[in-house]
Formats: C-alpha cells, structure tokens, sequence
C-alpha cells in the first residue's frame, strides 16, 4: 500500500494543468500538502498552469490560503509556497506544453485536472513532443465521456507514456473503507468462507450526501450522478467486494482481479429499466434551504440532469450467481447511508425461538465514511433464551492520518500504481453503465422526484 512515510528523499515537480479550477484549490493542493507534511526528506515544487495569465503573487496567495485551510503544517506552508510560480500554458498548444515541462526542476508530473474533453487534446500535443524520460502524467476522472471517448483517450495517452507512467485519478480509492476491503474480505476466515452466493442475499453499495451541487453546478449539470459516482466510485467499491483473491497486493494481481471481475458485471437481466434516476425539490436538509434543482444557478433544466441514480447489477461468476448488486448515490438526502452492506441469507430458526421483530438477517456494514464496520447478529435474550434480538457489533479502526486524496497522491509520488485505475478498467466501467445512459438520453426511464431533505423517492 502507499505509505507518505516511506517516500524516499527526492525532487519532484508537479505541474497541474486546470489549477485554476475548484478541484486543484480543495482537493489536489492539500493533498499534496498533506504528503509533504507525512513524509520525510521529500522535496516538492508546485507549479500552477492554466490558459488564463495569472500573477505569481496571487498564485501563492491562492495556494498558502488552499493549504493553511486544510490545516497544513507550517512550515510545509512555507516550503511549497516558496518555491510554487505559475506558468500561463495553453493545454493543447505543444510548445507551451514544452516550455511547462522544461520549467520543471525536478522529477516532472503532468497533472491534468481539466474536463474529459480536454484530456485527449493535451495527449495529442504531447506527442507531438519529446518527453523527459521520467515523466509521469496524472488524469482526474471522469475518464472520457462515454465508453468510445474513454476508448480514445486511452489510445491518446498510450502514445505518450506506457501505463505504468500513467495514473488515472480516482480518489475514493484512497477511502479508508476501500483500501480495507483486501484486508476485512481475505484476512479473515470467517468472511471468507461464506463470501458467495450460497451465504449472501445481496450486496448493497450506496453513497448518499446532504450536500447539493456546492459551486460545482456547471460540471455536475453535464455530468449527473451516475456519471460522477456510480460509473466510477461505486463500481470500484464492487469490484473489490466482489473480485477472487489476488495472489499478491501487487498493482498488476490487483487489477487484473479488478479487471477480471468488471468484465463479468452486467444490468440486472440486461435490462436498464432497473436502474432508476430521480432529481431533487426544494426543501431543508437540516438547516440549510436547499431550491429545487432545475432552479439551480448554472442549471439547464432541459437537461433532465439526475440528482440521485441507483442500478441494479449481477455479477455472472460462480461466486455471486443470482446475488443482486444494488449501487445508489445520491444529494440533498437527509441521513445518508454511505455503506457497503453485505447481507446474509436468514438462518432456518429451530421451532421454539421466537424471531426477532425487524429485520432477522444477518448485515456486515462498513462504512464509506470513517471505515467503521458493524455486523449486525441475532442473539437470544439474557432474561429470554426463547426470544432472539438483534445486536450490533462495531470496531472502528480510528481516523486515516491521510485524506483519500492524499492516499492517492502518495502512491502517485511513490510511483505505486495500486491506486491508479488501469486503462481496461476504467474502460469496463463505461460497458457497464452505457445501456443506462443510452436509455436515459432516449426518454425510456422516468425522471422523478424527491424533495431535498427527505430519503429519496418514497418507494425507492
């Protein structure tokens, strides 16, 4: 696994292409920050690029407020503001994209944080180019728009850096539930001898949020909940509740399980009517007054833009047969589950023991916020041998000292690619969703509502 601890001393340059945007500023910049602060003798230079011309002085203004925000060590703060400038770039113009990478005073890494759209063009003038032969190139998600364009932006960057240059951007990888998951499934003989379908009901994966669109509305009205999660986030969260067991936690054991397990997943009887979508009302998650989504600044409502998806899948190997995968995320909910629950199949109960009121099944909870992990159990009564009730055991494993981002990012810095997404699969993850995006662009499935503070559609 990544560890910012074991970085060993060296001199890099990150150059971040879009680090004008939202993304660069909360997440990628403390991030780093955070690396910096963990690991020891790591010597790092931040160096901001966008088309828009911006002055050095006001650049380190924005990334001293980014990282003192973040609770970033000071004299971390110092070290990386004092050596940060930025270079005014225009992505696909390879000259510029030369005279970013011969700015570079150490071990270059192209960080493109643009819209899809953009990547392919970045890869196509960097080709046109001659490269450092130690550079390494990261791209955020979503990769590509759609299977085709994730086709062709792979073929894109193949021609620039081979894969194992190359670090697709997914930091939920970085989740401390996530990263778990090898350990919880394949270090404990408990959960691994009942881990199929002959022990398991179905597995549900959601990641619902309180929060709304947060100035992020021009990229998440393109963009939607399937889109922005379940393509992406939660189906790599299946993958790893769901893949055989690698025979190392090695980068190519892991994804090739990965890839091997994607690569059987399909629409719940291949039909996309299954999965549903739904948009938010007005309303109050708490305290906070949330208007309906269509009256959302930046929002076109002639998109039928989804604030809520959820699909249903299977997994046709001889392990999950018949066990349906439920993945839901959704905003504006008000007491969001974000879980993987794993549910076992009820036990015959021997005549004579009452059953328990509720559910009387068997759940394994492990959260996708904090990574605390609660088996649900029925276990008679202490005054009451013939009655069963339900208890809850938990084990919490306490707070990661890194974010998921920088969990990331440390295997990035690292060069560990165990948290990259590998081509095939982030190509895998478009297969999966498509027949849902074509049959939502064509009108098939209903657009509904529910109000913004509530649990969903009432029937969901």
């Amino acid at each position: 696994m990544p560890d910012a601890e074991s970085l060993e001393p060296t001199k890099r340059t990150i150059a971040i292409l879009g680090a004008n945007g939202d993304l660069a500023k909360r997440l990628l910049i403390p991030g780093l920050g955070e690396v910096v602060d963990a690991a020891r003798g790591l010597s790092l230079q931040i160096i901001g690029a966008a088309r828009t011309p911006q002055a050095n002085e006001e650049w380190r203004a924005t990334v001293r407020a980014s990282l003192e925000d973040a609770g970033i060590g000071d004299r971390t703060v110092d070290a990386l503001v004092s050596t940060t400038e930025f270079i005014p770039t225009d992505a696909s113009d390879p000259d510029e994209l030369r005279a970013l990478l011969d700015a570079c005073t150490g071990s270059p890494i192209l960080y493109i944080a643009l819209p899809p759209s953009a990547g392919r063009k970045v890869a196509e003038a960097l080709a046109q180019i001659d490269l450092p032969d130690d550079l390494l190139i990261a791209i955020e998600k979503p990769f590509g728009d759609d299977l085709a364009d994730a086709q062709a932006l792979n073929a894109a960057l193949a021609d620039v850096v081979p894969e194992e240059r190359l670090w697709r951007i997914d930091h939920f990888l970085g989740n401390a539930t996530v990263l778990g998951m090898l350990g919880l499934r394949f270090g404990n003989r408990l959960l691994e001898a009942g881990w199929n379908a002959e022990q398991i009901e179905k597995v549900e994966i959601f990641y619902d949020e309180e929060l709304g669109l947060e100035g992020r509305a021009k990229f998440y009205d393109q963009t939607g909940a399937l889109r922005d999660m379940l393509q992406s986030h939660l189906l790599m969260v299946l993958a790893l509740t769901a893949m055989e067991r690698p025979d190392a936690v090695t980068p190519t054991d892991v994804h090739d399980r990965i890839a091997e397990v994607l690569g059987a997943v399909r629409l719940w009887k291949d039909d996309p009517s299954t999965a549903r979508r739904a948009r938010y009302t007005e309303g109050r998650v708490g305290e906070r007054f949330f208007p309906s989504y269509v009256d959302e600044p930046d929002v076109d409502p002639t998109r039928d833009t989804e604030t809520l998806a959820q699909i249903l899948l299977q997994v046709d190997t001889p392990r999950w047969q018949g066990v349906p995968f439920v993945l839901r995320s959704g905003k504006g909910i008000s007491d969001p589950r974000r879980e993987v629950a794993v549910h076992f199949r009820r036990s015959a109960v021997p005549t004579g023991l009452d059953a328990p009121d509720g559910p009387s099944d068997t759940v394994l909870r492990m959260s996708l916020k904090g990574g605390a992990v609660h088996l649900d159990l029925i276990v008679t009564g202490a005054d009451d041998v013939d009655g069963l009730r339900r208890v809850e055991l938990e084990a919490d494993p306490g707070a990661a000292t890194l974010s998921a981002y920088a969990q990331v990012l440390a295997g990035l810095l690292q060069e560990n690619t165990l948290l990259s997404v590998r081509g095939d699969i982030a190509e895998q993850c478009w297969r999966i969703v498509t027949p849902v995006v074509n049959a939502w662009a064509a009108g098939e499935t209903t657009l509904e509502e529910y109000e913004a503070g509530s649990a969903g559609p009432s029937d969901w």
